[in-house]
């Protein structure tokens, strides 16, 4: 007998990627249930070959489910994770709730597993696990194996984050304003600040009273919690015209030397990393090829000459899936894979 499993924010952009995927990874789960708010009750989402209709998260009964992934926003995930968790069920949650609660893991199964161990250990946990926000899950990626044999000092990054991580209004909004600007209409911003039809806005999440925005301290604090808290960082996060996938360009200081040869072949051999590196015109990955692919590509890989001990790289990776919903798939397996002892599992 396998798992019970249930979405919650099935009818999202990340909600339907879970699902698409828990199908794609045929997921060892006898029952899958997709969960929504009221409004959405009877909607039909597909899973696998199928479809699930959507059941009214506020009336369903978690007792006997093992497994619950949730994708909808902070407040849902502040008011229904404990509850859920009480009941029993493991809740991976993509939210930035529970990120930064002590007693509870945030998890890239690639690079910090053990973090599980003691989350597996504890009879009184409370059951959620953390999923990362979708910028840093592509970049601790590439960092920590690098991290492991150098010693990563500084990291200065800039992100080039699509519209995808700001729901589907972001993706309507880029698509009619495009699609106006053909026919002279004025674009009207609603989801974003400015106008995101043929143009960059520096600008993720609230404004913060050091300057620095809410997306630009998450990358910070969470490559500090999954990777190393010794490690520093600074962000520049932007939202570009793009529907689904994000760019980094990462600046890396390490304590100990560390080539641009060195550097590819430890990522060669990285897991969920991908090497696309040739010094020529389209010898790198951009956002098109990591559109529903479970990798993160690294390219451009070369040394900083303006710091000792420094590299630059290139990473880009499918922001619904490894930034989202692939990683929060992959902690379930990674819990499974270190003897969860599930309820409904034999």
């Amino acid at each position: 007998m396998g798992y019970r499993v249930a979405v919650v924010g099935a009818t999202g952009n990340v909600g339907r990627e879970m699902l698409n995927i828990l199908a794609e990874r045929k997921f060892p789960a006898d029952e899958v249930v997709a969960l929504a708010s009221s409004r959405s009750i009877g909607r039909e989402v597909s899973y696998g070959d199928g479809v699930l209709k959507c059941k009214d998260l506020e009336n369903f009964d978690f007792s006997g489910v093992d497994f619950v992934f949730m994708s909808a926003g902070s407040s849902v995930a502040k008011e229904w994770a404990p509850r859920i968790g009480a009941a029993g069920a493991i809740v991976i949650d993509n939210s930035s709730y529970w990120r930064y609660h002590s007693d509870v893991p945030l998890v890239v199964p690639e690079v910090n597993p053990q973090a599980l161990d003691a989350f597996l250990a504890n009879p009184k946990r409370n059951n959620i696990i953390a999923n990362p926000n979708c910028s840093t899950a592509q970049m601790v990626l590439a960092l920590k194996p690098l991290h492991d044999a150098a010693k990563i000092k500084r990291v200065v990054v800039s992100t080039y984050q699509s519209v995808s991580g700001a729901g589907k209004e972001g993706m309507d909004e880029l698509w009619a304003q495009t699609k106006g600007i053909f026919v002279n209409d004025t674009p009207t911003p609603a989801k974003f600040s400015k106008q995101i039809a043929f143009n960059v806005i520096p600008h993720i999440d609230v404004f913060m009273e050091d300057g620095y925005t809410k997306e630009e301290w998450k990358m910070t604090a969470e490559t500090k919690k999954i990777v190393d808290p010794k490690i520093k960082v600074t962000a520049t996060c932007v939202r570009v015209p793009v529907f689904v996938g994000h760019s980094e360009a990462i600046n890396l200081e390490f304590e100990n030397p560390i080539s641009a040869d060195e550097a590819r072949e430890i990522l060669r051999e990285a897991p969920g990393i991908s090497v696309i590196d040739k010094r020529e015109a389209g010898g790198y990955a951009t956002p098109i090829e990591s559109v529903g692919e479970y990798d993160t590509y690294v390219s451009r890989i070369r040394e900083d000459v303006t710091v000792e001990n420094g590299l630059v790289l290139w990473v880009v990776s499918d922001n619904l899936r490894k930034g989202a919903a692939l990683n929060a798939i992959q902690i379930a397996e990674t819990l499974i894979e270190r003897g969860l002892a599930a309820r409904a599992a034999a």
